[in-house]
């Protein structure tokens, strides 16, 4: 029995989240979404490709015209207007017209792309989610943010595009490596630190159960941050407020994906952010001590980074300028009052981005110390 949540979009329903564990329910759900005998076209990359697509396809296929199956190389390089370019001109071959659908399969980087394909594509056509990360599944599917990087600007070309049908096959993280899965949980972990202490305590009495994927574990985390995301984007689905605080720990973590040429994973790159941020808070006298490590220290457990080695922090503070958060040369900055509550800071100097670069920054001379 698949879990259901409807997010709400200027206060009408506008499109419900399917947790399940397999795609039984898809079909039926694009047909009462009104695509039956449409074109559908699926937007993946060269790795979910081979693994969940032709499950997609032949549910899809049940319904539709015609499907078609579009990949791209795997991985955040893959993120750029070349890349929609060449999207685009397949669907022109293939004749999609704006009655038609385009499907997401795969993790948050075939989501963006897919979404501001669909919103650009004749002026824009219909959507569909089906994360297969757990990345994709408790955040970057839901919400309706889209878009590509443009040069060293990470996300610099988008555009709020609200899909019709987020559908969430909890069995595809099987396929994950252990990698990827634990990138994830810095996006789970997020929620916990900005609105939900009582998740954040879950999350650590059941690490063994998280670790050993256990199927009703991951389907009550999965919802859980997906209620969280949901009451959030339904507030301010085009962060012009409170959406922005689901980008804790995403301001230092963007600037190190590119500092390091995208060899971290996005969800590592935030984890190490989560972590320069909670140590401003305590500098900044809104965190203790204690409570900072405790948060520090349960990124460990998930296999995440805590520290990374030889960062130029003056280079990464230049890097957080550049980003689309940065407001009139400023920063909005994602602090935490305590765990479960976060703000919005526009005071963060330099020097304190320096300082909690410096925190996660290990040196030759750290080593030799």
């Amino acid at each position: 029995m698949s879990r259901l949540l409807t997010v709400n979009y200027n206060k009408k329903p506008s499109y419900d989240i399917v947790i399940g564990t397999d795609y039984s329910e898809l079909s039926d759900r694009v047909k009462a979404l009104g695509f039956e005998s449409k074109k559908a076209v699926i937007i993946t990359d060269s790795k979910v490709k081979d693994l969940h697509v032709e499950s997609v396809k032949t549910e899809l296929e049940k319904v539709c015209s015609n499907v078609f199956v579009y990949a791209f190389e795997a991985g955040e390089p893959s993120k750029n207007l070349n890349t929609v370019q060449d999207i685009i001109r397949f669907m022109i071959e293939n004749k999609l017209n704006r009655n038609d659908l385009a499907v997401a399969v795969g993790g948050g980087v075939v989501g963006d792309i897919a979404g501001f394909c669909a919103s650009i594509y004749l002026r824009g056509i219909e959507f569909i989610q089906i994360p297969t990360t757990l990345l994709a599944q408790v955040d970057s599917s839901i919400g309706g943010k889209t878009g590509v990087d443009f040069d060293q600007y990470k996300n610099m070309v988008g555009a709020f595009k609200m899909p019709k049908l987020v559908y969430i096959n909890t069995k595809t993280l099987s396929t994950l490596d252990a990698r990827q899965f634990y990138a994830g949980m810095a996006e789970v972990m997020k929620y916990g630190l900005i609105m939900d202490e009582s998740f954040f305590e879950w999350l650590i009495s059941k690490m063994y159960e998280i670790h050993d994927r256990d199927d009703a574990t991951l389907e009550e985390m999965i919802e859980t941050c997906c209620i969280c995301k949901q009451k959030i984007v339904e507030r301010d689905p085009l962060e012009k407020g409170d959406r922005a605080l689901l980008n804790f720990g995403h301001t230092i973590g963007h600037a190190i994906e590119k500092y390091k040429n995208f060899e971290l994973l996005h969800g590592e790159c935030v984890a190490l952010g989560c972590v320069a941020a909670s140590y401003i808070s305590w500098q900044k006298n809104k965190l203790s001590k204690d409570e900072y490590y405790e948060i520090r220290d349960m990124f460990v457990p998930f296999n995440l980074p805590i520290s990374i080695d030889d960062l130029e922090p003056e280079k990464i503070v230049e890097l957080t300028k550049s980003d689309k958060k940065s407001i009139d040369g400023g920063i909005k900055f994602i602090l935490l009052k305590r765990v479960g509550k976060a703000y919005i800071d526009q005071t963060v100097t330099d020097e304190e981005m320096i300082a909690g670069i410096n925190e996660i920054n290990f040196t030759e001379e750290d080593e030799k110390a």
